[in-house]
């Protein structure tokens, strides 16, 4: 989601030599990015357990982070994908043009923040640079156009005072009904006892209440106008009126840990990330000889979709997949988007709980559009008789909404995405071809850019996609309803499986929609590794004394309990 209004509340209070704020809690305040880098490693296995299969269904970035700690532990991870590695990491290039013409048709924009996830960025060599968001330092300009009236703008300080306004009336209402300045410090410096008690009253207080009645029981924000401009402009990535209905909490974890803020892009695309892990070696290896990798163990390609899950004799998880293959584990990772055990794989009732189903069934789940085109240069960066860029990245309340400029220079090639949209303003989209889109982007964006002719620069067709059009995802990313937290808390707690009964164990839910945190991907990485510590304690395994991992400190930081009754 993409805005003018920065996310960090006071942010030019924090001194330099102060820790950097991470995405530490405030559920579950487990330093993953220290447990991965902690020389003695994730755990391991007793001896007669190596080799033996572990299904991990779900080729996306959590799936093939569970997979490959799985490998690197001595088992021997059986990958499952209906349709490509990566998931939501999906980079996509352009019939007919440059190979390095690229489109992240889902994750595009990483914050700093998510360090488990940066620890794999960096272990597998990928680069990243500053993703252009509104005002962001690295974008050349922005226009904020609501209501047929558009301005320009290098810095905040260039638009109306009203968007100023409604910053300060945000940055207010976070202090006011958050905490937020103590949450922040207490983030900053990791001070588990302080995020908890902070975030348990704000849990039982706030639950039931969505983002729209937070902002409503605010003094800051009186104003229906002022609540309009934020809706319409947002903060951190844009416009997050589609997000008024959700529950506060959500948007409550996404500011606290900065996750909307200062983003990074991925080099050559974000789909790089799980291919390359795929593919890697790794030098330190448990049972499996060097040069042992996930793509070896599975010739090279994935098992096909799953088309069945059923409990068999001796508590084991049968798999059938779709070429008719069955095969039968003594335990599964399951990571894809967690209605497929609803709709396109047959189940078996007693793979989980009942108030586990439950909770997948009432997960819900945004919509996402976006289209790209490729140009023949960033021609954007020309200059109109004010001496501004002719077009910049782009903020409206007409049906594009968002619209980024994306370039590797001023002689190369480059990419417009000419929209990028979340739920009702998403399903707008749902019946148009990618052309009829794209007709009716040009159109819109010629309302605000009269004399710039965008299709004349085209030099390829578009790229499109509906998230909740797509058959394997049926959606963007869970975003959970005001009372949903309990749902939400089973989900993520699934590994603890000590607590669950003997017959319902053995399967282990993992990928950002288990996470608190949808949408990004620290997410799908932190639920992968809770899976991998489950999956070891299963087996009898146990981390090292010197670096115990999410399952060994749960009883101390678990997420709050909010009564049943």
């Amino acid at each position: 989601m993409t805005s003018t209004v920065p996310t960090a509340v006071h942010d030019e209070q924090v001194p330099q030599n102060e820790p950097p704020i991470t995405m530490f809690g405030p559920d579950f305040p487990f330093a993953y990015d220290d447990f991965l880098a902690h020389p003695a490693g994730l755990g391991q296995i007793p001896a007669t357990e190596h080799g033996t299969e572990v299904a991990v269904i779900g080729g996306g970035l959590s799936g093939i982070i569970a997979a490959y700690e799985l490998m690197k532990m001595g088992l021997k991870p059986v990958v499952y994908e209906a349709d490509r590695i990566g998931g939501r990491l999906r980079t996509v290039g352009f019939e007919g043009c440059d190979g390095e013409l690229t489109a992240e048709m889902g994750a595009m924009r990483f914050p700093p923040s998510s360090t488990a996830f940066q620890h794999y960025i960096d272990l597998v060599g990928l680069e990243t640079k500053p993703f252009p968001n509104p005002l962001a330092p690295s974008t050349p300009s922005t226009v904020v156009d609501l209501k047929g009236e558009s301005h320009y703008a290098e810095t905040i300080e260039d638009l109306p005072q009203v968007y100023r306004d409604v910053a300060d009336a945000w940055n207010a209402c976070l202090e006011e009904g958050a905490d937020f300045s103590d949450m922040n410090r207490a983030i900053r410096e990791r001070d588990v006892p302080r995020i908890r008690a902070i975030w348990a009253r704000l849990v039982e207080k706030l639950d039931n209440q969505t983002f729209y009645g937070f902002l409503c029981e605010s003094e800051a924000f009186k104003s229906f106008r002022h609540r309009e401009i934020f809706g319409q402009v947002g903060f951190g990535t844009g416009g997050w009126d589609t997000d008024f209905p959700n529950s506060i909490l959500e948007i409550l974890r996404v500011v606290y840990t900065e996750a909307d803020d200062h983003h990074r892009g991925i080099v050559g695309g974000s789909q790089q990330l799980p291919l390359r892990l795929w593919e890697r070696e790794p030098e330190k290896l448990v049972h499996w000889a060097p040069g042992t990798s996930l793509s070896s163990l599975h010739d090279g390609a994935p098992r096909p979709a799953v088309t069945r899950l059923h409990r068999t004799a001796g508590n084991r998880i049968t798999v059938t997949d779709a070429s008719g293959d069955i095969r039968t584990y003594a335990a599964a990772v399951f990571t894809a988007q967690s209605w497929m055990l609803l709709s396109k794989i047959e189940c078996d009732d007693a793979l989980f709980p009942i108030d586990h189903w439950t909770a997948v069934e009432r997960t819900h789940y945004m919509e996402s559009s976006k289209l790209f085109v490729p140009v023949d240069r960033p021609f954007w960066l020309d200059k109109d008789e004010n001496g501004r860029d002719v077009m910049s990245m782009t903020l409206t309340d007409r049906m594009t909404r968002g619209t980024y400029l994306l370039d590797d220079g001023p002689d190369k090639p480059a990419v417009i995405c000419l929209s990028y949209t979340w739920c009702d303003d998403s399903l707008k989209w749902l019946p148009l071809s990618a052309n009829e889109r794209m007709e009716v982007m040009l159109k819109s964006l010629g309302e605000i850019y009269p004399g710039v002719d965008i299709r004349k620069h085209i030099i390829g067709n578009p790229v499109t996609v509906s998230w909740e059009n797509e058959p394997y995802f049926m959606g963007a990313f869970k975003a959970n309803l005001p009372g949903h937290y309990r749902y939400q808390r089973r989900l993520f707690t699934h590994f603890m499986q000590d607590r669950l009964p003997e017959d319902k164990r053995g399967i282990f839910l993992a990928g950002d929609d288990i996470s608190w945190t949808a949408g990004w991907a620290e997410g799908a990485v932190q639920t992968a590794l809770n899976a991998v510590w489950g999956v070891m304690h299963h087996f009898g395994g146990a981390t090292d004394p010197s670096n115990p991992g999410p399952g060994d400190v749960y009883d101390e930081i678990a997420p709050v309990e909010l009564p049943e009754d």
